[in-house]
């Protein structure tokens, strides 16, 4: 039987639009894949309260964790992952490179452009037909 795994993930809005794409390493699991950062829900911890930690020990910022995105289910080789991201913006602090190989900012329209890992896509296919009202 394979391990489940409920994870949650950030999908991190700048002022001029763009969303956070966060780049895993050759040494992770599903290695050069783009994701939205975030990680595993810990015992006794909200789904935003594991957000905001796994940002902040990713990343080294502290976010707002906004309303949901996408709730996805899907089956790896050797684990199934449900992925829950919400819409956040960095409130203190400035993103930078520490788990990941790479960080990038790209603009909606173009998120279809990088190699996102399966579970990340659902939200982007939600995210590339969603208009931002500010």
């Amino acid at each position: 039987m394979k391990k489940k795994v409920h994870v949650v993930g950030a999908v991190i809005e700048n002022k001029d639009g763009e969303i956070m794409a966060a780049l895993r390493g050759p040494d992770m699991s599903l290695p050069n894949y783009w994701e939205f950062p975030g990680g595993k829900i810990e015992a006794n911890e909200t789904k935003q309260e594991a957000l905001k930690r796994e940002i902040y020990e990713e990343l080294g910022c502290i976010i707002e964790v906004l309303e949901p995105v996408e709730d996805t289910t899907y089956e790896y080789e050797n684990v199934i992952v449900r992925l829950e991201t919400f819409m956040a913006k960095v409130v203190e602090g400035t993103p930078k490179v520490s788990e990941h190989a790479d960080l990038k900012w790209i603009p909606r329209e173009k998120l279809f452009s990088l190699n996102w890992a399966p579970a990340d896509i659902p939200a982007i296919e939600k995210l590339s037909i969603s208009k931002v009202i500010k």
